[in-house]
């Protein structure tokens, strides 16, 4: 899918201000996070995974998002444990928090455990779109990509708007088509409305 970010990024410059304040540079991803982990809630069967037998389903009642990170040797996914629960400043702080402790080499074996979904930014290194794999065992993954003006229509007349591709993967054992089709559109919805998003409408 996509999603046309004109009112996130509105939305971003108006909060950045007071992040910045804190000291914390407010991107994209921390809006994403929240839309995710909102998703998440209502659909529950993304946020579970089968057992060792693969017959039985574990459904989670916390929302630990991973968030994919380069490194110089490659990609690690830190947790953001409890993502329902933050704001998009204690996101961002967090993710910064993760970058620091990679830069010094002090990221642990437990900042990587215990994820129920992933986010993967290929917009960072310039990608429009990819197929983004699953981190097993978790039951789904979102790709988010490169931000470009494109021309939409919108009401019969053509005008350039900011977009994002999403693209999602997941576990065909545990989900279906029609549900994966209807959680993408929820986290759609909520990127595309973020002031909603913020009061959970």
């Amino acid at each position: 899918d996509e999603a046309d970010i004109t009112e996130l990024d509105a939305f971003r410059s108006a909060q950045k201000p007071e992040a910045e304040s804190r000291g914390i540079k407010l991107t994209f991803l921390p809006f994403v996070v929240k839309a995710c982990a909102a998703a998440l809630l209502e659909f529950p069967h993304f946020n579970s995974s089968l057992d060792h037998t693969g017959e039985s389903l574990i459904l989670k009642r916390y929302v630990h998002i991973g968030v994919a990170v380069d490194t110089p040797k490659g990609l690690v996914v830190p947790v953001l444990r409890h993502a329902e629960k933050m704001s998009f400043a204690d996101v961002e702080q967090a993710i910064g928090d993760y970058v620091a402790k990679i830069k010094d080499n002090r990221l642990e074996l437990a900042d990587l455990e215990g994820g129920t979904f992933t986010i993967s930014n290929g917009g960072v290194f310039g990608s429009l779109l990819s197929t983004p794999i699953l981190n097993m065992p978790q039951s789904g993954i979102l790709g988010m990509h490169r931000i470009e003006k494109r021309p939409v229509a919108i009401e019969d007349q053509m005008v350039i708007r900011p977009m994002m591709y999403l693209a999602l993967s997941y576990d065909h054992r545990i989900i279906d088509g029609r549900e994966a089709v209807t959680f993408l559109k929820r986290i759609k919805e909520c990127i595309e409305n973020p002031e909603r998003m913020m009061m959970e409408i």
